[in-house]
């Protein structure tokens, strides 16, 4: 169990970092392709380079957190292998690391970072959107998270099946 608890919190911290890396360094609108149309219409098409290589910092950070999230799927069904766990415990085990890592979408990104401005992230980054960032923003995206949680279901599923054949 406590591996599985700190896959999750690596998969959490990949997530960050690809926010980071994708808002913070590479500064392009297509990010910004899941935030609220209130958001988008005052996020630029582009912004000036603060420093040179701010963009492949960017991609960097985006290649290590993705690496990162790959690792802990891996790490977490590698470790079910050796213990020679059941298809019901290595299926929870991933349910409760993709759904944990929904969890922190919805609870730190959308209504932490996005609609109460937490650590001020998105203003530091993009001032324009500090006007429009509030509370009545969250549940924007309810949709999208309910298909997510759906999705994570048979994910979780494939994922413990393709474990049961090593």
């Amino acid at each position: 169990m406590s591996v599985t608890i700190v896959m999750s919190v690596c998969m959490m911290l990949g997530l960050f970092l690809l926010l980071l890396g994708g808002v913070g360094y590479i500064q392009d609108k297509k990010f910004f392709s899941s935030a609220p149309r209130e958001v988008l219409n005052v996020v630029p098409e582009t912004k000036a380079m603060r420093f040179a290589g701010q963009h492949i910092l960017g991609w960097i950070i985006i290649s290590l957190a993705v690496v990162l999230m790959i690792a802990a799927v891996i790490i977490e069904g590698y470790y079910g292998v050796i213990n020679e766990s059941s298809f019901l415990q290595q299926f929870l085990r991933f349910m409760l690391m993709f759904l944990g890592l929904k969890a922190f979408d919805i609870g730190f990104f959308d209504w932490f970072l996005l609609c109460n401005a937490g650590l001020n992230f998105f203003p530091h980054f993009y001032p324009e959107t500090k006007p429009v960032l509030n509370r009545q923003l969250f549940g924007y995206n309810w949709k999208t998270h309910l298909l997510h949680v759906i999705c994570i279901i048979p994910f979780s599923a494939l994922l413990a099946w393709i474990c049961l054949l090593f």
